[in-house]
């Protein structure tokens, strides 16, 4: 057994500090300290990668936004989820063996190599918080997240808790009196912390199923850009299987002035969508009105889809489905107003414009020549709205902020998920107003929003969406109440345990230790009065 547990030490310190003997004493002072640092750096790797994923649901901003700069689309938030998972992988390995020589009573004297691996990791995490930090429209998402995770954080937590316990009672009872103040009061302070947490933990899922609100209505984000290129119309006659209530889409229009779909504007326009560069080498295509729509029917708006697979679902598609997202063009607003009557689904658009005055007439007009209902136009653009009210007052109008639609009296609201609070969305609900939640993807969001009673979400994967029937979890806040309690009052009780087993086996050590040294003191007093007496 002596042999064995030696054998644990020398592998446990070959792992973590690639020394197989025993390290100096001067190396062993800065143990503590490394220790620290080790265990501050796994849970900051792990807090980073919380945010990542839930973070995740807005993917393609950070992609769109790294192709505004590169002009090369790549999925730079895929990668980012690697590194992130590797460097929280490597630190929480690195923390577990630190624990695994702290309970074979080893000092965890860090490697040069593992320091330096340490310090590149927690380089990588602050420039990742000083992207986010930059990108603030995603910071509203974290708080957002945890009313979807906090109950079941805190369990983990207790859990967490219970499991490093023994390691902190170990360190209380070898401490010097002073360090134990510190000890008990930091891990008291803690355990509270985590113990009462969910006396602040509010989450609208925690709710009886019978006051579960309605689902929300599923819009396309141009189209269904999981399923077939986006603002194409293979990708709105997806969307129509996955039976959305409304095509959210974007408009422009071309240099003889017809509306078309496209969201790319600016320098970017038709460059991540299209093989523009091939068909118009020569031409400049900064901006919508450089293109008659003919020459825009003329580029392939599907072989980008194929070729860069955004969503990673492209081999889920059929050979002949492949083949019609790589012949997909350009299609007009008017052959999405066809198929939006047909089939009896709104239409919502944001309209991209450096003339917003004689673009939303010519759009206004194209709309009302296509005959569809205008109840189904669900206007978007802020701009020049008085105009199209009097010239089309059957449209429903959509307002993209509280401020606006109250001063004008409307009752259709249309903003970003993480814009509103849950209980903000309850209470323009309990008005009667429509509240529809953009850009939509996980499933945790969407139940998220459902439970808090969204009207409706646009979103690309409403493929996903449709099939869920309620959301992900919902409990009855008794229920969770008790689960709260009942877990909380075990990891007392086994902290309890564990406390007084090893304060009560320190202390049989310490014995045995002093009646040890008492025998090898008298031994040496015996042996050096009986060679006393024989030199007399």
């Amino acid at each position: 057994m002596p042999q064995e547990n030696s054998c644990c030490r020398v592998c446990s310190r070959g792992l973590y500090s690639c020394h197989w003997r025993k390290p100096s004493e001067n190396k062993r002072k800065h143990a503590c300290c490394w220790f620290s640092v080790v265990t501050l750096a796994s849970l900051l790797s792990l807090c980073w990668m919380y945010i990542c994923l839930v973070t995740f649901n807005d993917r393609e901003d950070v992609n769109w936004k790294a192709f505004t700069t590169l002009k090369c689309w790549v999925n730079w938030f895929m990668v980012l989820i690697i590194v992130s998972a590797v460097i929280t992988s490597y630190c929480v390995l690195l923390l577990l063996f630190a624990l695994f020589q702290v309970a074979l009573g080893e000092q965890p004297v860090l490697h040069w190599l593992h320091k330096i691996f340490l310090f590149s990791g927690v380089v990588f995490l602050a420039f990742g918080v000083a992207g986010l930090n930059h990108w603030k429209d995603e910071w509203p998402t974290i708080p957002l997240s945890l009313q979807a995770t906090g109950p079941f954080l805190q369990l983990g937590a207790v859990g967490a808790l219970t499991l490093l316990s023994p390691f902190v009672f170990r360190g209380f009872h070898q401490a010097e009196t002073g360090s134990k103040a510190v000890i008990a009061s930091a891990f008291v302070v803690v355990s509270v912390a985590i113990f009462l947490c969910p006396l602040f933990i509010q989450s609208p899922c925690l709710i009886e199923l019978s006051k579960l609100p309605e689902k929300p209505r599923l819009i396309g984000h141009r189209g269904a850009p999981m399923l077939a290129p986006e603002n194409t119309m293979m990708s709105f006659n997806s969307s129509i299987a996955c039976g959305v209530a409304a095509f959210e889409t974007d408009v422009q229009l071309s240099k003889d002035r017809i509306p078309f779909l496209m969201h790319d504007h600016h320098s970017e326009f038709l460059l991540r969508t299209t093989n523009v560069n091939e068909k118009f080498p020569e031409k400049n295509f900064s901006s919508s009105d450089n293109f008659t729509l003919e020459e825009l029917k003329t580029l392939n708006a599907g072989e980008w889809f194929l070729k860069t697979d955004p969503f990673h679902s492209v081999s889920q598609l059929s050979e002949e489905e492949r083949k019609t997202a790589g012949n997909q063009t350009i299609p007009s607003l008017s052959e999405l107003l066809t198929l939006a009557q047909q089939h009896n689904i709104s239409v919502m658009f944001d309209l991209y414009s450096s003339n917003q005055k004689n673009d939303t007439k010519d759009t206004v007009s194209t709309i009302l020549k296509s005959g569809i209902d205008p109840r189904l136009i669900l206007w978007l653009p802020s701009a020049e709205r008085e105009f199209v009210n009097s010239t089309a007052p059957g449209f429903i109008q959509v307002y993209s902020s509280i401020t606006q639609m109250e001063e004008k009296g409307g009752n259709h609201l249309n903003v970003k998920y993480n814009n509103l609070s849950t209980e903000k969305i309850r209470e323009l609900r309990m008005k009667n107003i429509n509240v529809n939640l953009w850009v939509v993807n996980e499933r945790w969001l969407f139940s998220l929003l459902w439970c808090a009673g969204a009207s409706s979400v646009a979103t690309n994967s409403c493929h996903l969406l449709k099939e869920m029937n309620q959301p992900d979890w919902l409990m009855a806040p008794h229920i969770y109440r008790i689960i709260w309690i009942v877990v909380d009052l075990l990891s007392f009780l086994m902290m309890t345990g564990l406390f007084i087993y090893q304060r009560k086996t320190h202390r049989l050590c310490h014995r045995r230790g002093t009646e040890t040294q008492g025998n090898s003191t008298s031994a040496l007093n015996d042996k050096e009065l009986s060679t006393l007496l024989l030199n007399v």
